[in-house]
């Protein structure tokens, strides 16, 4: 009969074994997954690739809700995006321009694009869509708990002010501006009156040694 010690090391070996053959599956990923409203905000779509064949193209779906303004250009792949009567940027297509520029088996590639966030606190969902060599594709547009979900970011209400350009001025940020330029105008007044009240006192220490002469 073997030994506990040995059936132990057994099972183990069995479920190391198990796990390396069925490893878990990494999902299309839009960070980040959290950020504020009117924001533009920077955010990343990972694609790694499950099969045994490269992946040659990702479309992204944007939200309704989300408005689409620049992309970083992907050496090998060419950016393309398409509106709808309003001008607005309802998908972007990342597709690769050579078989060599194509996402192998076992690796993955990160795409990268600007967007300014709805005025409204609200969860965004990021449906994708992944293309490989052999023609199939793999929809990631199900909910969070279903086998192919979309990614989700949550965007909280934010107290910031978003100007033309795209910048945000956070109310307190202003609040304190305006306590540090109070601060700074009472120290210098009180900085001019303690050097009028030294030459004050200096000149009353004069008129003193004078009378006494």
């Amino acid at each position: 009969m073997l030994h506990k010690k040995n059936l132990l090391s057994i099972f183990s070996a069995l479920l190391a074994i198990f796990f390396v053959a069925f490893p878990a599956s990494a999902h299309v990923t839009v960070k980040p997954s959290t950020s504020t409203t009117e924001a533009w905000e920077t955010y990343s779509i990972k694609i790694p690739v499950e099969k045994d064949i490269p992946t040659t193209k990702v479309v992204l779906k944007i939200p309704s809700n989300v408005e689409f303004k620049m992309y970083e250009p992907v050496e090998g792949w060419k950016t393309s995006t398409q509106t709808d009567d309003n001008e607005k940027v309802t998908t972007v297509t990342w597709e690769a321009e050579n078989a060599a520029a194509a996402i192998q088996a076992g690796q993955y590639r990160i795409f990268t694009f600007t967007a300014q966030n709805p005025a409204d606190a609200s969860k965004v969902a990021w449906d994708a869509y992944q293309y490989y060599k052999d023609g199939s594709i793999v929809e990631w547009t199900g909910d969070e708990d279903e086998e192919l979900p979309h990614s989700i970011t949550e965007v909280t209400k934010s107290n910031a002010a978003v100007d033309s350009h795209g910048h945000s001025h956070d109310k307190a940020d202003d609040e304190s501006v305006e306590e540090d330029h109070e601060h700074n105008a009472g120290t210098s007044s009180g900085t001019i009156l303690s050097i009028i009240a030294i030459i004050i006192s200096i000149a009353a220490i004069i008129l003193t040694f004078v009378r006494r002469k």
